[in-house]
């Protein structure tokens, strides 16, 4: 699991100029939470990832109220960001692994996980099921 992050935006709404122009928004890495409604997110991430049955990589992004520390699960992002500016990588070098470790890290999970689908592949002989 990486840390958890959040995103601050200037206005309202954390919108595509929010996100690309907009040089007042801010992403904090680790999120200001208290750590029980941290370990919460990463939780429910996690949990959400295996649900959707996901590999290799993914952000999962969710509303927190502060208030009440209520968390609502937002999307799950199968393909973040991945420049060395974007979220996805902030949050795992915050959690000790650089962004050239994450890349091999990600390209082993995928030769394991083609191993393992190659691994799982039952052969025949078409031609006998022609033979009837």
């Amino acid at each position: 699991d990486s840390v958890v992050g959040e995103v601050k935006p200037a206005g309202e709404f954390y919108d595509y100029d929010s996100k690309y122009i907009d040089e007042e928004t801010q992403l904090i890495v680790p999120a200001d939470l208290p750590d029980g409604v941290s370990r919460k997110v990463q939780e429910i991430a996690l949990r959400a990832f295996k649900a959707v049955d996901a590999a290799g990589m993914a952000r999962v992004d969710f509303f927190v109220s502060k208030k009440e520390n209520k968390i609502y699960l937002s999307e799950i992002n199968t393909i973040p960001g991945f420049t060395s500016v974007s979220m996805y990588p902030r949050l795992w070098e915050a959690s000790g692994i650089s962004y050239a470790d994450l890349i091999d890290q990600l390209i082993q999970l995928a030769l394991e996980r083609h191993r393992d689908k190659n691994q799982n592949k039952i052969s025949y002989d078409e031609s006998k099921l022609l033979d009837r």
